[in-house]
């Protein structure tokens, strides 16, 4: 058996606890795992390595809220994260229960946000958005569930309109040669886009041409 004689929050880290044993330094611990811990207590090393066993868990733990503090995140990532520290497999899947229980990380919602945020400002196809949430781990049920409303035409004549503006100089050919592989790059399939490149053509030849009017009147003026 091994004596608490002192207990000190650590000067750099006041949510660490620098613990003293017979008289010694000998190993810093989380509050909350030394929150039951006084002075005079006497630990047995079963008891000693308990508590590293559970340090461990909260370090590893109080990582991944830093990691998906910053934005959300899909569960392969937070564990890739705490692979990279080096933290045992045993002790990720014990953080990843803890997060999973208080909801702080749902592949569901992650790939909802996922496809909602591309939807707005980078439109994509299906087969884009599924090798990106594949890519983040997300499993395939939960993919064809979220992309499972997509509305694709929709999607590319947003992203088609945008990009057009571009390429209005130019003739129908390389027009629809550029587009073509814009929306294909973008995970469009071939239908919606033989679709989608006529109307855009048509609309952004429109457009020109009331510019070039407008040009014309103010040129007059």
């Amino acid at each position: 058996m091994r004596k608490i004689t002192a207990l000190k929050l650590q000067r750099r880290n006041k949510e660490r606890v620098n613990v003293y044993l017979d008289g010694e330094f000998a190993f810093g611990l989380a509050r909350i795992v030394a929150a039951w811990l006084k002075v005079g207590q006497e630990l047995s090393e079963e008891k000693i390595t308990e508590l590293l066993a559970k340090d461990g868990i909260e370090v590893a733990y109080q990582r991944a809220l830093k990691f998906i503090s910053y934005r959300p995140r899909a569960e392969k990532e937070v564990g890739d994260n705490l692979r990279k520290h080096d933290v045992p497999a045993e002790t990720i899947e014990l953080v990843m229960e803890r997060l999973r229980d208080k909801n702080y990380v749902n592949d569901q919602q992650f790939a909802a946000l996922w496809v909602d945020n591309r939807n707005e400002f980078r439109p994509r196809g299906r087969r884009a958005l599924r090798a990106e949430l594949r890519k983040k781990g997300i499993q395939d049920t939960t993919i064809e569930n979220t992309l499972e409303d997509l509305d694709e035409e929709t999607l590319a004549y947003r992203a088609a309109t945008k990009k057009a503006r571009r390429y209005r100089e130019l003739d129908y050919q390389d027009f629809r040669k550029k587009l073509s592989g814009f929306l294909a790059r973008r995970g469009f399939n071939y239908g919606i886009i033989s679709n989608i490149i006529p109307k855009v053509w048509e609309e952004t030849n429109i457009s020109q041409d009331n510019e070039n009017e407008t040009e014309s009147s103010e040129v007059l003026k």
